[in-house]
């Protein structure tokens, strides 16, 4: 009888690819789409069923981020130690039956934040950290072009989720909404993941990228070489890759968070604000592909550099009180930055320190990643209702983009360079 593992592989294509395709559906069904960028379309539920005020709602999703920030680096040692699909399983399957408990959970606020508690630690396995392995240790030419489309995954369940989250929320009400999410989690993910997902080329006989030649059997032989997490933690070139993507990071999510109502004070229309929203999430999407293609072809650092400056000149558009096309140009310039996060985050990760600890790693950067795009949208917030406007955070966001640059520029070169 044929495997699913035949089947697919029995096709003219390099079973990376289809490592690439699991991945990005992985990401598509994780935490991040699924709790994180739907969010908001649940708030209101939650403030009347409750009975709180957005203050108290809004610290239950503090507290969820917070245990992603703890979870993460004990994540990677697990993927590293254990493999990906042995980790991710198991996560995906508490993931899915924690989305299903809202059905069960009484109106007690405490008994809400204990469950967001426990999304975010489990949600932690199935964002980005675990996927990005896979995909690092399947690809090493065309590593950034991989991470780049598995990371389409990410992008599309950001633009999709919420309004199907919104939708289900008006046919069937909040806690239902959340159980039938949670029952496509189980349905959709985890039998992909099962039977696709390989941690390495090499328990397939096969060779990163495809290749044949001695040069790529010299591949295979480095792919477990690394940095061990330890002394990576110690290293300058650790720190300047977190703080540089934590600040970029950290200056879009507040952007992205505030992005309507900055508008709405501004006089523009809700619809309109709403499609300069959307003209974020498409050049998000965009930015994801273009990031990763780039990055094969030119140094790391010096991509980063150009999507920072990128997301500067947007940050500068709307603190100038850009209206119109000039809006909506800030608002793509500042989610094409953001799009190129996520793919060169991970590389650079792999290029600096290698894969053998890559797990431990960049759960570590992804914790503080994370961190700082919990902490900006309230500082943002912060700022406005002591200011009366968003220009002083904006301010103080585009500082710190250009800080991000600043840092960016200071990375030496990689020190475990792509096989040519």
């Amino acid at each position: 009888m044929t495997t699913a593992h035949e089947a697919v592989g029995s096709r003219k294509i390099f079973y990376g690819w289809w490592v690439v395709v699991t991945a990005g559906i992985g990401l598509l069904f994780g935490y991040a789409p699924i709790f994180v960028f739907s969010f908001g379309v649940f708030v209101r539920s939650f403030v009347e069923e409750f009975h709180s005020n957005r203050t108290q709602i809004s610290l239950a999703f503090t507290l969820a981020s917070l245990m992603v920030s703890v979870g993460s680096p004990l994540a990677g040692r697990l993927v590293d130690r254990f493999g990906a699909r042995r980790v991710l399983l198991p996560s995906i399957g508490i993931q899915g039956s924690l989305l299903i408990s809202f059905k069960f959970v009484s109106t007690s606020i405490w008994q809400l934040y204990a469950l967001f508690l426990s999304l975010g630690f489990f949600g932690s396995v199935t964002n980005p950290v675990a996927y990005c392995k896979v995909v690092s240790k399947w690809f090493d030419r065309r590593r950034g072009l991989a991470l780049g489309l598995t990371m389409l995954g990410l992008g599309l369940g950001a633009a999709v989720m919420p309004p199907i989250a919104q939708r289900l929320i008006t046919w069937v009400g909040w806690r239902s909404a959340y159980e039938i999410l949670g029952l496509v989690v189980l349905v959709a993910s985890i039998p992909v993941v099962g039977l696709f997902l390989e941690n390495s080329p090499s328990e397939m006989g096969l060779l990163p990228d495809g290749g044949t030649s001695p040069r790529a059997q010299f591949s295979e032989s480095k792919v477990d070489e690394g940095v061990p997490g330890s002394v990576a933690r110690t290293s300058s070139t650790f720190w300047l890759i977190a703080c540089a993507f934590s600040l970029a990071g950290g200056a879009a999510q507040a952007c992205v968070i505030h992005l309507v109502s900055l508008l709405t004070d501004r006089g523009i229309s809700a619809g309109n604000a709403a499609l300069a929203s959307s003209a974020l999430g498409i050049a998000f999407i965009f930015g994801r592909v273009v990031a990763g293609y780039l990055v094969d072809r030119f140094f790391g650092p010096y991509v980063s550099v150009a999507f920072f400056v990128g997301m500067a000149c947007g940050l500068a558009l709307l603190w100038v009180g850009s209206r119109g096309a000039g809006a909506f140009l800030g608002a793509s310039f500042v989610g094409l930055g953001m799009g190129g996060e996520g793919d060169l985050m991970p590389y650079m990760t792999s290029r600096y320190f290698g894969l053998r600890s890559f797990g431990e790693i960049y759960g570590s950067i992804f914790a503080i990643f994370t961190l700082a795009g919990a902490v900006a949208p309230l500082l943002m917030a912060i700022g406005f209702d002591r200011t009366g406007s968003y220009r002083t955070p904006l301010s103080f966001f585009l500082l710190a983009t250009l800080i991000s640059i600043v840092l960016m520029t200071r990375l030496g070169p990689y020190r475990f360079r792509a096989a040519r």
